[in-house]
C-alpha cells in the first residue's frame, strides 16, 4: 500500500513536471509567434513609411521644377521687357538727335530769314523814300490814291471779281472744314464721344466697387457681357461710369446696376437675370412712351413696332430737348398752322410726331435721320404724303407740298423759338438787340434784322449811298465787327440787301 502511494506519488510529480515542461513550451511557442507578427508589422510599417518618403520625396521633385519653370519663365519675360525697354530707350535717343539736328537747322534758317526781312524792310524803306520825293506823296497817300482811282475805273470788274472770289473762298473753305472735321474727328472722338455716351451710376459707398469688380473681374465682365457696355470704375468717389454709345442700352445698364446695388446679391447669374427683367420692363416701357405719345397728339393707327420704334426717341436728346417733346411740339405746331392755312390736318400731326423718327435707329444706321425716317416708315406702309414730309423736313429734298413745308416750318420753331434750347430769355432778346445794333452803326443802313435766333442777318442799305462793291465790303466789315465785340453760339449769316426801286406814271 505504501508502495502504490509513492508509485501514485512519484506519478503526479512526473505528470505535473511534463505538464509544466509542456506549459512552458507552449509559452515560448506563443511569444515566438508574437515576435514574428510584431516584426512583421514593424517591417510593414517600415515599407510604408519608405514609400511615403519616396512620394513626399517625388512630390517635392515635382513642385521644385515647377518652380524652377516659373522662375525661367518670369525671367525670360524680365529679359524681354527689359530688351524692348532698351529698344525704346535707343529710338527715344535717336529721335532726340533727330529732333536736335533739326532745331539748329530751323534756328539757322531763322536767322538768314531775319536778315532777309531786315533786307527787304530797308529796300522798301529806301523806295518809299524815292516814292515820295517823285511823287510828294506819302506812303498812304499814293496808296490811297491809286486804290481809289482803280475802284473807280474798274467798278463793275471788281464786284464780278470779288463775287467770284468769295465763290472760290467758300468751295476752298468747304473742302478745307471737312477735312478739319475729319481729322478732329479721326483724333479727338473719345473726349467727344465721352460726353455725349456716358452715364454716372452714384453709390452710398466705395466698398461697392469692389463688390461690382468680383473676384478676379468676374461680375464686372459677366455684366458688360450681358449688358453690351463698359463699365469704367476709377478712384473717382462715389461714382461708376457706364459707357455705350446706345442710350437704351446705357439706360438699360444703369437700372440693372442700381437694383444689384440695392438687393446686395452681385454675380454672373444674378446679373443675368436682373438684366433679364429690366429688359423687358424698358421694352413695355418704350412701347407705352409711343402710345402715350402718340395719344396725346391724337394720331391712330400706328402698327405696334413703330410705336416702339417712337418711343425710343425718350432716350435721344437733340440741341438739348428731348426729341420725343420735340417730336410732340412740332405735331402740335404743324397742325396749328395746316388748320389756319387749310391744309391737312391729319396729314400733319402724323409727318410732325413722326418727322424725326429716323433718329430713334442714327446711331445704327448710316446715313442721314430724315431718309433713314423715309426707309423706317416706308416699310410700315405710311402713305407716299407722309414719307414725303419727314424727307423733306430738313431741306435735303425739296418741299412739294404744302402740308411738307408746314412740318418743315414747325421743326424750325421748336428748335429755333426762345426756351427751346433752355437758353434765357433776357439773354437771347439782349444777343438779337446787340447783333442789330452792329449792323445799325454802319453809314448807308436803313434797317436790320437778326432771323433764325440770331443765326441770320439781314441788313438792308439804300442803294443811293451803297454800291454793289460797297455792298459786299460792308457785309465783311459787318461779320468781322460782329465776331470781335459779340459772343454768340454757332455761325452767323450776314446778308447786306440792296434793293432799288423805280416808279412811273403814265397819265
Amino acid at each position: 500500500m505504501f508502495t502504490y502511494l509513492i508509485l501514485l506519488l512519484l506519478g503526479l510529480g512526473a505528470g505535473g513536471g511534463a505538464g509544466f515542461v509542456f506549459r512552458n513550451q507552449q509559452i515560448k511557442d506563443e511569444d515566438l509567434k508574437k515576435r514574428h507578427q510584431q516584426e512583421k508589422a514593424l517591417q510593414e510599417a517600415q515599407l510604408k513609411a519608405n514609400e511615403m518618403i519616396n512620394r513626399a520625396r517625388n512630390e517635392s521633385m515635382r513642385e521644385r521644377e515647377e518652380a524652377q519653370k516659373e522662375e525661367k519663365l518670369k525671367r525670360r519675360k524680365l529679359e524681354e521687357s527689359e530688351a524692348r525697354l532698351v529698344k525704346k530707350e535707343e529710338t527715344l535717343d535717336t529721335k532726340v538727335e533727330e529732333l536736335d539736328k533739326m532745331k539748329v537747322k530751323l534756328e539757322e534758317q531763322a536767322d538768314h530769314l531775319k536778315k532777309d526781312r531786315e533786307h527787304a524792310k530797308d529796300l522798301v524803306t529806301e523806295q518809299e523814300k524815292k516814292l515820295g520825293e517823285v511823287a510828294k506823296l506819302s506812303h498812304e497817300e499814293a496808296k490811297k490814291l491809286l486804290l481809289d482811282q482803280i475802284e473807280s475805273e474798274s467798278k463793275d470788274e471788281l464786284v464780278a471779281y470779288a463775287k467770284k472770289l468769295e465763290a472760290d473762298v467758300k468751295e476752298e473753305v468747304d473742302v478745307k472744314a471737312k477735312q478739319i472735321l475729319a481729322d478732329a474727328i479721326q483724333r479727338y472722338a473719345s473726349e467727344t464721344t465721352v460726353e455725349s455716351t456716358t452715364t454716372a451710376v452714384p453709390l452710398a459707398s466705395d466698398d461697392l466697387k469692389g463688390r461690382i469688380i468680383g473676384r478676379e473681374g468676374r461680375n464686372i465682365n459677366a455684366f458688360e457681357s450681358v449688358t453690351g457696355v463698359d463699365v469704367i470704375v476709377d478712384d473717382t468717389p462715389g461714382n461708376i461710369i457706364i459707357s455705350g454709345f446706345d442710350p437704351i442700352r446705357r439706360y438699360m445698364a444703369k437700372i440693372t446696376l442700381e437694383r444689384l446695388v440695392e438687393d446686395g446679391r452681385i454675380h454672373p447669374a444674378r446679373i443675368e437675370e436682373a438684366y433679364a427683367k429690366v429688359k423687358e420692363e424698358v421694352n413695355l416701357l418704350i412701347k407705352d412712351l409711343g402710345e402715350k405719345a402718340a395719344f396725346e397728339v391724337g394720331v391712330i393707327g400706328l402698327p405696334p413696332n413703330l410705336l416702339k420704334i417712337l418711343g425710343r426717341l425718350k432716350f435721344r436728346i437733340a440741341y438739348g430737348q428731348n426729341v420725343l417733346k420735340h417730336s410732340m411740339e412740332v405735331a402740335f405746331l404743324a397742325a396749328e398752322m395746316a388748320g389756319m392755312m387749310g391744309a391737312s390736318i391729319e396729314l400733319c400731326k402724323k409727318a410732325g410726331l413722326l418727322h424725326d423718327i429716323g433718329k430713334a435707329v442714327d446711331h445704327e444706321v448710316q446715313g442721314k435721320h430724315a431718309f433713314i425716317g423715309r426707309d423706317i416708315l416706308k416699310k410700315f406702309g405710311l402713305p407716299d404724303e407722309v414719307l414725303h414730309c419727314v424727307e423733306a423736313n430738313e431741306g435735303d429734298v425739296e418741299a412739294l407740298s404744302v402740308e411738307a413745308k408746314i412740318v418743315q416750318v414747325a421743326n424750325l420753331i421748336s428748335v429755333a423759338r426762345p426756351g427751346a434750347n433752355k437758353d434765357n430769355m433776357e439773354n437771347y432778346i439782349k444777343r438779337l438787340s446787340d447783333i442789330e445794333k452792329v449792323a445799325g452803326s454802319f453809314d448807308g443802313v436803313e434797317k436790320a434784322f437778326a432771323l433764325q435766333a440770331g443765326r441770320e442777318l439781314r441788313v438792308f442799305v439804300s442803294p443811293e449811298l451803297v454800291d454793289d462793291l460797297a455792298a459786299i465790303k460792308m457785309s465783311h466789315e459787318i461779320a468781322r465787327k460782329i465776331e470781335k465785340d459779340l459772343q454768340y453760339p454757332g455761325k452767323i449769316k450776314v446778308e447786306v440787301i440792296r434793293e432799288k426801286r423805280v416808279e412811273a406814271f403814265a397819265g
